[in-house]
C-alpha cells in the first residue's frame, strides 16, 4: 500500500472514530458541579435549571448504549452503535460503518467500509480489514494514543486529546449551559419515550476556548483552524426524558465541504460496558505505522 494511502486512513479512521466515540463535542462546566444525584420530581423554574439537572444526571448514569450518524459535508457520512463507559476515563466499544463520502470511498479501499473502535482511558484502537493488514506490516489494529495525536495534530490535536478523554454524553448538555442561549421547545415522544425538547445556538470557537487545557497560541491556532474550516457556530437540540436522562441530541453546522449533522441516541443508561486491549502481536501503533511509511510531523517521539 503506497505511503500516501496508509496516512490518508490512519488520519480517516484518528477523525471519525474519535466522533463516533465523543459523540458530541465537549464544553465547559457551568452547572457550578457536577454531582451525581438527579433532581427528579424539582420543579423547573426555567431551561437552565432543568438542563442542570439532566447534565447531573446522566453524568452520574456512568455508562449508555449509544446509536450515532454523522454527516460532515462531501468528506463522510457513517453509523456507529456500541456501548460507552465515562466512569473513569472514556471506554467502550463501537461498530462503525461508513456509508458515504470521500472516506468511505477511501476504506472500501482497504476492503471494508467497517470496523470496530475500542476506547481506552488512554488511547483507541481501530481493527481494520485483512487487506489493509496485509499490505501494512500483518497487523489488524491501529491504536491511537492521545498524546500521539496531540503531538501529531498540533493545536488541533491537543484539543482532540482533550474532547477524546474528558467527553461524556451530558457534554451536550454542558454545550447548551455554556451558549446561554436555551429555550424549551416542548413536549415530544422519542422512541417511545416522552422527552422534553430543548434548543439553543452554540458558538464553536468560544466554546473551544472554554472547555479545554490549552495554552493561549494553541487557542489562537485552533480558532483559525475552525475558521478556516468554515466552523462558526452550530445549532444544539437535546431530549430529555422524566428521568433527567439524555434520549437523543442533534447538532447542526455548516463546514466548507457542506452541512455537519450529527445525530445521537441514548438508552439503557448504567449498562455493564467492557473494552480491552488488542492483543499486541496484532497492534500496529499509530506513530509508527506513520513513520515507517515516511511520514513527518509530532508522531515520532
Amino acid at each position: 500500500m503506497k505511503s500516501t494511502m496508509v496516512r490518508r486512513v490512519a488520519l480517516s479512521i484518528a477523525l471519525t472514530a474519535a466522533l463516533a466515540g465523543a459523540t458530541a463535542c465537549n464544553s465547559s462546566d457551568s452547572s457550578g458541579g457536577s454531582g451525581k444525584a438527579g433532581q427528579k420530581g424539582t420543579t423547573r423554574v426555567s431551561p437552565i435549571a432543568a438542563l442542570r439537572s439532566a447534565e447531573r444526571s446522566t453524568d452520574g448514569a456512568d455508562s449508555a448504549k449509544v446509536e450515532s450518524t454523522t454527516t460532515m459535508g462531501t468528506l463522510m457520512s457513517m453509523k456507529a452503535d456500541g456501548v460507552m463507559g465515562w466512569a473513569d476515563g472514556l471506554t467502550g466499544t463501537m461498530t462503525i460503518t461508513y456509508t458515504g463520502g470521500t472516506l468511505a470511498e477511501t476504506m472500501r479501499q482497504t476492503g471494508s467500509t467497517s470496523m470496530q473502535a475500542r476506547y481506552l482511558p488512554d488511547a483507541y484502537y481501530a481493527r481494520m480489514s485483512d487487506k489493509f493488514a496485509a499490505q501494512s506490516g500483518g497487523k489488524h489494529w491501529i491504536r491511537y494514543g492521545y498524546d500521539d495525536l496531540a503531538k501529531f495534530g498540533g493545536s488541533s490535536g491537543a484539543y482532540l486529546k482533550d474532547q477524546m478523554q474528558n467527553t461524556t454524553p451530558n457534554q451536550s448538555v454542558k454545550l447548551l449551559l455554556a451558549s446561554g442561549d436555551v429555550e424549551k421547545v416542548g413536549a415530544e415522544t422519542v422512541r417511545g419515550r416522552s422527552t422534553t425538547h430543548y434548543s439553543g445556538m452554540v458558538d464553536v470557537a468560544d466554546l473551544a476556548s472554554k472547555s479545554s487545557n490549552l495554552s493561549a497560541s494553541q487557542l489562537a491556532d485552533l480558532k483559525k483552524q475552525l475558521t478556516a474550516a468554515g466552523v462558526t457556530t452550530e445549532k444544539v437540540d437535546i431530549w430529555v426524558d422524566g428521568d433527567d436522562l439524555l434520549v437523543k441530541k442533534v447538532e447542526k453546522g455548516e463546514l466548507t465541504s457542506g452541512t455537519m449533522t450529527s445525530t445521537a441516541y441514548y438508552s439503557d443508561y448504567g449498562t455493564k460496558v467492557s473494552a480491552e486491549e488488542p492483543p499486541t502481536a496484532d497492534t500496529a501503533d499509530f506513530k509508527d505505522l506513520l513513520k515507517a511509511q515516511g511520514a513527518t510531523g509530532g508522531t515520532t517521539s
